[in-house]
């Protein structure tokens, strides 16, 4: 483990993940394949990124067609994220302090994830974290931006901390709290989730307002909205970068346009700069070599940019 600067219940969080074992492998494996489902569905939208346009995306297969370790993740997520475990996730979220670390701690607590359960995979977390910020920063885009992409999936630490499962932490984000969307990753699965029967939860808007505002509402408990919330009162990156991290795989929105009959004026602006941020994420995984202590001190600097030494997660 890397040296972290923890208060007790940091220290305790960390003996449990040792004590529990929690199964990196079969994390590290889910959310691969995940990625790889999301790969597939992704179109080609962004007509000013540059880095992938050597990508030929049309070799990838559909989602339909994904393994069972996909289909089987996503149906125990769907079963079991409801408005009551929302609640309470929340509620937990706001009750305990996880950790006190920086960013790049952060990101090397993270790789533990890889490094202790799959020594042999080609990609660890911290490489995909470079390579994302190192696609955004070659095509020339602002020091936010390529910030934003080095820490967009810190939220995974959510796996090492108090999350229940792989369910709460990795795939694809839903709005909780009204009807399930059929724009949603194998909509049929929802069927089993007490939500889907509720006489208010299972109506349009639910318990919201037409365009209130995704603001305003309950998206599915994971390490988009797990990393937002640590950081929207820590940091200096603007709303376009909260928006990314935030909002990246909330698929059946910025990719299947569903859900407008509650977004408002603010989240248009948001979608922009989700979808210019995506194929970034999706695209830049590579086997090549990342030399991470090169590029280092060029990250630190940004980081120092836009966080503070220490943040509370």
């Amino acid at each position: 483990m890397p040296a972290l600067t923890t208060t007790t219940p940091a220290t305790n969080a960390t003996q449990v993940f040792i004590e529990q074992k929690r199964d990196g492998r079969a994390f590290d494996q889910v959310s691969d394949a995940v990625d790889e489902v999301n790969v597939q569905m992704l179109k080609l939208w962004d007509d000013e990124s540059e880095f992938d346009t050597g990508k030929d995306k049309a070799r990838f297969r559909q989602y339909e067609d994904a393994c069972d370790r996909v289909k089987n993740f996503y149906k125990e997520q769907h079963e079991k994220q409801t408005v009551d475990f929302n609640i309470q996730a929340r509620v937990n979220f706001k009750s305990r302090r996880r950790a006190r670390m920086g960013i790049w701690q952060a990101m090397e607590m993270l790789n533990t994830l890889v490094d202790e359960s799959d020594p042999d995979t080609s990609l660890s977390q911290i490489e995909h974290l470079l390579q994302t910020a190192e696609a955004i920063r070659r095509d020339g885009k602002p020091e936010w931006m390529q910030v934003t992409g080095l820490v967009h999936d810190l939220g995974k630490l959510l796996f090492l901390f108090d999350s229940e499962g792989q369910w709460d932490v990795v795939g694809d984000t839903f709005i909780v709290g009204c009807r399930f969307s059929d724009k949603i990753i194998y909509p049929e699965t929802f069927e089993a989730n007490p939500d889907s029967h509720d006489a208010i939860y299972s109506t349009e808007y639910g318990i919201y307002q037409p365009h209130c505002g995704l603001d305003n509402v309950m998206l599915s408990w994971g390490h988009d909205e797990y990393l937002y919330h640590v950081l929207k009162g820590q940091c200096s990156l603007p709303e376009e970068g909260l928006a990314m991290i935030r909002y990246h795989s909330f698929y059946p929105w910025h990719r299947e346009n569903a859900y407008s009959h509650l977004t408002n004026e603010k989240d248009k602006r948001a979608l922009v700069a989700v979808q210019a941020f995506n194929p970034y994420d999706l695209y830049s995984k590579s086997d090549e070599a990342v030399d991470v202590e090169a590029l280092r001190p060029y990250y630190e600097r940004l980081i120092s940019k836009f966080f503070p030494p220490i943040l509370d997660w």
